[in-house]
C-alpha cells in the first residue's frame, strides 16, 4: 500500500488559534452529520508550574489532537443504530480525535476543524488532564 505525500499538509501544531482569540459570535451552519471543533492551545506550564522549553511545547502540540466542540450539526449522532447511547458530545464539550481528521478552514479569524459525528474518539471534562509528554520520550 502507497501513502500519499502529506507533504503539504497542515500540522496539528500550525492548526490552533491562541486563546485570547475569542470564539466567532456567529457560527456557519452545520447541516448533516459535521461536529466544529475548535482544537485547543497546549499548556505552557508542567503541573508543578515549571515553564516548558519551546521544544516540548512544539512536540506536544504536534501531538494535540483535543478541541472544544462550538456546534454539532442537524443530523449529528440522530442515527439510533449507530449511537445507542446517544450523542457522543455536545456544544462546549472537549473532545479527542485522530491526528489527520477532518477538514481544517478559517472562520473570522479562528482557525476551525470539521469532523464528523462518529471521528469524536472521547470525551473529556479538561484537556490540561491529558499528558501527551508521556509519548515524547525514546
Amino acid at each position: 500500500m502507497i501513502n500519499p505525500s502529506l507533504a503539504g499538509a497542515i500540522t496539528n501544531d500550525a492548526w490552533i488559534t491562541k486563546n485570547d482569540v475569542p470564539d466567532p459570535e456567529v457560527l456557519p451552519d452545520l447541516p448533516g452529520y459535521h461536529v466544529l471543533v475548535r482544537p485547543t492551545s497546549i499548556k505552557e506550564k508542567t503541573k508543578g508550574g515549571i515553564l516548558l522549553p519551546e521544544k516540548a511545547r512544539d512536540d506536544i502540540a504536534y501531538l494535540t489532537t483535543v478541541g472544544r466542540v462550538l456546534k454539532v450539526g442537524t443530523l449529528a449522532y440522530e442515527d439510533p443504530a449507530k449511537f445507542l447511547a446517544g450523542a457522543w458530545c455536545k456544544a462546549g464539550d472537549y473532545v479527542c480525535y485522530q491526528k489527520l481528521t477532518g477538514t481544517k478552514f478559517v472562520y473570522k479569524g479562528v482557525k476551525l476543524l470539521l469532523i464528523f459525528d462518529d471521528q469524536v474518539l472521547m470525551r473529556i471534562t479538561d484537556p490540561e488532564d491529558l499528558d501527551t509528554t508521556l509519548v515524547l520520550g525514546n
